[in-house]
């Protein structure tokens, strides 16, 4: 099991192409943590952006009264990738990993593969 910061840090640092990332409350729209980043891009208002995000399908999921869980949401951009991961079990309910792709320089599907790892592996 890693903590937060731990396991921001391994996201950032084993993801290629990775440029930001946070774990986001998605009741609150707080950042509980951020990594990387730049002055052109606050990771805390784009985390609490995105809390929004993560609502709206919840709330569209109820309406349609389906029953799955959702495992990820990706936002393509025509130079980022920003993939959203809910975190499921061990007192996860309500956050969400949020990470930040340089579209030329990632793999969508590993890193896809690697955040799930690293989630399966945080200890909230």
């Amino acid at each position: 099991m890693a903590n937060t910061e731990t396991s921001l840090k391994e996201a950032l640092a084993s993801i290629e192409g990775a440029t930001g990332v946070a774990l986001v409350d998605y009741t609150s729209g707080m950042a509980l943590g951020t990594m990387g980043g730049s002055k052109g891009f606050d990771l805390s208002v784009a985390a609490a952006g995105n809390t929004d995000v993560v609502r709206a399908k919840m709330r569209t999921m109820e309406h349609l009264g389906l029953k799955g869980q959702i495992e990820d949401i990706l936002i393509t951009l025509s130079d980022q990738y920003h993939l959203i991961r809910l975190i499921s079990g061990r007192g996860g309910n309500g956050l969400f990993l949020y990470l930040v792709l340089d579209a030329k320089r990632s793999n969508l599907a590993m890193a896809r593969h690697q955040l799930k790892r690293i989630e399966e592996d945080l200890e909230v």
